[in-house]
């Protein structure tokens, strides 16, 4: 028998249900596990319930939702109303009641006098569980007669309006209860730490009266850049994002470099993690600076990172890292509060660091493995996290399996001659004529092409001072599409005769790519340093393919700041990445950061990685037997064996050829790319 009382649809979530005429829509919500904030426990003082009613007939759901179905305004909106702001067709769900079939879409911009500022964070829907959260309660006054003491009194009244049998307190609190209580004049807002539902909630502060503030930092500790965002934990919205070099550069380009120092000075450990924590606090001090958000008010922080920053961040000596068996000191997510690592947070504030899944590939990739969700997939998705160390994870909801590959920093510009960082003034796009070798290029700072009327006077600022990763994989997959570089890598000198570009570099030639000052010129050896990279990091995929036991990939996803920008067709022509439909290859932004939001945002997604971390399958590329053969395939564009079908039915992939009029300068060429393939980084 159908029910009769009205269908209740909540969204975005798509969750619904069925309740009594007179049931508060804020009940409802909270029965069917829909998050909808209310700090005041539903006394229609802190307004963060607003709701929206949408009009119409919803066909797919056999309902009309309308205005009417919703009860009268109430005195506790009236009032709100008239002190604060409820904007037109706004609702309080703690005071509206149901009165017939609805459609309730839960608003995401609830935060009050917030600058909403969006750079990098992630524009999916997150549905909100926080660790922590705010609970308004009113306590009753000390009474003679029932000598229980002020804490305890708060204690009460949290168990009795929200439901928290067991609480414990951080000690530091003890000494401020009475003067917090008397504050108030008898009312509190606690901020309760809540993490795993077996464990016990903590009260990591409180305030007098109504307090409405509570915020959140998401944290991507890369090797190179430091990303963070700030996060309202009563909405779930982004209101700051920035970003930072790593300090630890100074240390080392690379990772080894920087576990090179370790083991090479005695404070090395110690100084890298002050310069990483200073950076952080500095982050948090901007971020917050942005939107007038008091560094107290910060209650829960996320962090991840690869091992090697995950254990410099928590003071860990990653010396055990260098080398085999790449053992972590902890694997598992951490638990800890701000204040032992000197973080700009509040003094209570407690911080979750995601798990590693393995040696080198760290909480930085269970953060984008969450975000992305290989383990989730009918189809085989790769993700790749394309920096100076790949993390590589394949895999479907059956299976999956992860690795790293050491690429190094040629990818971000280090290694290569007129390479930079992704800065204003660099070259991030290259395209280059088949027919005369002219190229042209875009610049960082500026969306003309060198070749358009007005590009000198864009970039008279910024001028054309290098060249960044994305450039670098684009003029070099241009240089091999135009045929001035072979199948094997070698710049073909004949064409010395055809174009001036092409130049003698000693016994080998270079490509100009900018005449001037600077001059940008790509050499041999800033080819070989790229096929190097790319080698390393396709035999590490065609390792887990084969583990997966399968030919093909049907997704793919690049992950990072440098996979951000990567065109993925070029990726393709390079050999970067396997064959795939081009529509099938993302570039997904910084998902380790989009994972850390997550986790910050739903407790839920905490214990999901936990989880799905323990199954991923491990393999280390320096003891597969088959790693050497694949990577010197690998060196070929866009490789020596595996065919590349899709690729070729959307670019025209030159003919190989035999190169004359080098000489032994070009076989030198070749002869030294040899032997460097036999030794990957």
């Amino acid at each position: 028998m159908p029910d009769s009382n009205p269908l209740v649809l909540f969204m975005p979530s798509g969750r619904r249900g069925h309740f009594p005429k007179g049931t508060p829509v804020l009940d409802a919500a909270r029965q069917l596990g829909v998050y909808v904030e209310s700090v005041c426990g539903g006394r229609g003082i802190c307004g963060r319930c607003q709701i929206e009613v949408q009009e119409g007939q919803f066909a797919k759901h056999k309902i009309t939702s309308s205005n009417d179905h919703i009860s009268a305004p109430g005195p506790k909106e009236l009032r709100y109303a008239e002190k604060r702001e409820l904007k037109p067709g706004r609702r309080l769900s703690c005071s509206a009641t149901i009165q017939g079939d609805l459609v309730i879409d839960v608003p995401q911009d609830t935060v009050v006098n917030a600058q909403i500022v969006r750079k990098a964070a992630t524009t999916r829907l997150i549905e909100r569980n926080a660790a922590v959260r705010l609970c308004y309660v009113e306590v009753d006054e000390p009474d003679m007669h029932k000598p229980l003491g002020d804490l305890d009194r708060i204690k009460a009244a949290l168990k009795r309006e929200w439901g928290y049998e067991t609480l414990e307190v951080d000690f530091r609190l003890l000494p401020r209860v009475q003067k917090i209580l008397r504050d108030g004049e008898w009312a509190v807002t606690a901020a309760i730490h809540h993490d795993r539902e077996t464990g016990t909630p903590h009260i990591i502060d409180l305030w007098p009266g109504l307090h409405n503030a509570a915020w959140g930092i998401a944290c991507d500790i890369g090797s190179t850049t430091i990303a963070m965002h700030l996060v309202s934990l009563l909405s779930g919205r982004v209101v700051a994002s920035s970003g930072t070099p790593n300090p630890q550069i100074r240390f080392g380009e690379d990772l080894m470099s920087r576990v090179s120092y370790v083991m090479m000075n005695p404070d090395g450990a110690e100084k890298m993690t002050a310069a990483v924590r200073e950076a952080i606090n500095e982050l948090i001090g901007k971020v917050c600076g942005e939107v007038n958000v008091h560094e107290s008010d910060i209650l829960d922080l996320v962090f991840v990172g690869n091992p090697v920053m995950h254990h410099l961040f928590l003071g860990i000596d990653p010396t055990e890292l260098g080398g085999a068996p790449f053992a972590l000191a902890v694997s598992g997510a951490v638990h800890l509060n701000a204040a032992e690592l000197d973080l700009r947070a509040n003094a209570g504030a407690r911080v979750y660091v995601l798990p590693c899944i393995a040696g080198h590939v760290g909480a930085d990739s269970a953060a984008a493995t969450l975000s992305e969700g290989p383990y989730r997939q009918d189809e085989m998705m790769l993700l790749v996290d394309v920096g100076t160390n790949a993390e590589i994870v394949l895999g479907n909801r059956e299976r999956v399996v992860a690795c790293s590959s050491p690429t190094g920093p040629a990818f971000e510009g280090a290694e290569i001659s007129g390479g930079q960082r992704a800065a204003p003034g660099a070259i991030e796009r290259v395209r280059i004529d088949p027919e005369t070798l002219e190229p042209r290029y875009r610049v960082i700072g500026s969306e003309l092409w060198s070749d358009g009327p007005g590009f000198d006077e864009a970039t008279k600022e910024v001028g054309v001072t290098g060249i960044c990763g994305s450039g670098i994989i684009e003029v070099i997959a241009e240089m091999f599409l135009a045929g001035i570089i072979s199948v094997d890598g070698v710049i073909d000198g004949s064409l010395a005769e055809k174009s001036p570009r092409i130049v003698a570099s000693g016994r080998t030639f270079s490509y100009v790519l900018k005449h001037g000052e600077p001059a940008i010129t790509i050499t041999q050896n800033d080819v070989r340093a790229i096929q190097l990279a790319k080698a390393a990091l396709y035999a590490g995929v065609k390792l887990l393919m084969a583990k997966q036991e399968v030919d093909h990939v049907d997704l793919i996803r690049l992950a990072g700041a440098f996979g951000s920008y990567i065109d993925p067709k070029y990726a393709m022509v390079l050999g970067l990445i396997p064959d795939c439909d081009l529509d099938k290859v993302k570039a997904v932004g910084n998902a380790a950061g989009d994972g850390a939001l997550m986790a910050l945002l739903n407790r839920g997604y905490r214990r999901e990685i936990e989880e799905t971390v323990r199954t991923i399958h491990k393999v280390e590329t320096a003891l597969e037997p088959d790693f050497q053969r694949l990577f010197v395939d690998a060196m070929a564009f866009p490789n020596k064996t595996d065919p590349f079908p899709k690729l070729s039915a959307a670019v025209k992939l030159p003919e190989p050829k035999a190169l004359v009029g080098a000489g032994n300068g070009e076989n030198r060429g070749a002869d030294n790319g040899r032997r460097r393939r036999r030794r990957p980084r």
